[in-house]
């Protein structure tokens, strides 16, 4: 038995160990490797007494159980920072529920089904005219950053138009969103470390947000915010209704900016799929679905969850009180859920990846982050005459969880007018 407990500890110890190269900057560009290593430990208790979940049954199964909390007040290091702060209230993807689903169905009322299915779809006109406009802008040029020249003003564009927001306010909830995504890292500090600079960024963005609401009150628009502070079927305090629009504001475009240029770079990287693409305009449903499974812009839960009881899952037992960190990123590789996981494949079956996560938590936000990116990448393969990187790896940025390059650039010979592939047979 001595032996067995000893034993494990060292496997335990040996997991924890291949976390935090994960989590180290110098693997940023492939931590793939690394995530099949944890995975052979599918629930590692780490150092800390923290768990990390790395299966793919493992993780659905807990993101589907309700003695799973996302509730940040379950975690006493967080608790006692937002009781001793002034911030806006949690939003509602750290609550439980009834919390949780009782203000999701009242943003939900005009943002997709049953009350308002077409507002996504209704973007798609303008959607593709930001991507046009932003390819033209490619004219006369030999190089550009994909980041910079394209992933990042066109969802920031979408999500401003979508929630009302003035474009002209870009900087600052940009400053905003930057700070509040580095608290999700958890190399930044400690979990009442990074609560407490999440907690002082959302007092400034609460009081921002607080002066938009109060101005689609005195004259609504057709957008989003309007409709849901004008609607009086939307039962919400204004703190949480505050909250709940700052996050969307927030993971409207971090996201869908790393998704796009992961899409791009994979692209890049699998000449044959790219050409397809340009021939085959379809496959980019299968091909963004693909890249959410392959090379998700969203890696890792981490230091957000905890169990309300005691787990046993996988031949471990997690216990209450635990902190629990799901790598989503090692679980859409599992090659027990998914034939030759390392393989970029845009014709992939049964494709039930984790990128938008899974459950009562599922992303708020993935109706329109897909139709984003499946119009960005087509447009993007269909126009770029023989494009190719500069430098691969590229940069990436420094946050393990929200994982993207920092910059992507990319070198093309010429950019074919928006009219001419649209009005080609294969176009």
């Amino acid at each position: 038995m001595a032996k067995d407990v000893a034993k494990d500890m060292a496997e335990d110890v040996a997991e924890a160990g291949v976390y935090e190269q994960i989590l180290d900057y110098a693997n940023r560009a492939d931590p793939y490797p690394l995530y099949a290593e944890l995975r052979r430990t599918p629930v590692a208790r780490q150092a800390d007494g923290s768990y990390v979940v790395s299966g793919y049954r493992e993780i659905v199964a807990l993101l589907h159980d309700p003695r799973v909390s996302s509730d940040v007040r379950n975690i006493p290091e967080i608790a006692a920072e937002q009781e001793a702060g002034t911030a806006l209230p949690s939003s509602f993807i750290r609550l439980d529920p009834p919390d949780h689903d009782r203000i999701r169905s009242m943003m939900m009322r005009h943002f997709g089904p049953p009350h308002s299915p077409g507002r996504v779809d209704g973007l798609e006109p303008r959607m593709m005219r930001i991507v046009t406009d932003l390819i033209d802008g490619f004219a006369g040029r030999t190089r550009v950053d994909i980041v910079e020249d394209f992933a990042y003003p066109l969802p920031v564009t979408v999500i401003c138009e979508l929630l009302g927001v003035p474009r002209e306010d870009e900087p600052r909830f940009h400053r905003w969103s930057q700070a509040i995504i580095e608290t999700t890292d958890p190399t930044t500090g400690t979990v009442a470390e990074r609560e407490r600079r999440n907690m002082e960024v959302r007092t400034e963005l609460g009081t921002y947000m607080k002066e938009l609401v109060d101005a689609h009150r005195r004259r609504p628009g057709d957008d989003l915010l309007s409709a849901i502070v004008t609607d009086p079927a939307v039962d919400l305090r204004l703190e949480e209704l505050l909250s709940a629009a700052a996050t969307l504001l927030v993971a409207g475009h971090e996201t869908t900016v790393n998704l796009i240029t992961n899409g791009m770079l994979t692209l890049l990287r699998n000449p044959r799929v790219l050409d397809r693409l340009r021939h085959e305009p379809d496959l980019v449903i299968g091909t963004v679905e693909e890249l959410l499974r392959f090379e998700p812009p969203v890696q890792l839960l981490s230091l957000r969850r905890s169990a309300l009881a005691d787990i046993d899952i996988a031949g471990t037992t997690i216990p209450k009180g635990a902190i629990i960190s799901l790598a989503l990123a090692a679980g859409s590789r599992d090659p027990a859920r998914f034939p030759d996981p390392d393989r970029f494949d845009p014709d992939r079956q049964d494709n039930q990846h984790l990128g938008f996560g899974s459950g009562i938590h599922y992303c708020f936000g993935a109706p329109l982050a897909r139709l984003e990116t499946q119009l960005a990448l087509g447009e993007l393969a269909r126009r770029l005459v023989n494009p190719r990187l500069v430098a691969d790896p590229p940069p990436y940025r420094p946050n393990p969880g929200l994982r993207g390059p920092r910059h992507l650039y990319v070198e093309f010979d010429d950019v074919l007018p928006a009219q001419a592939v649209r009005a080609s047979p294969t176009g």
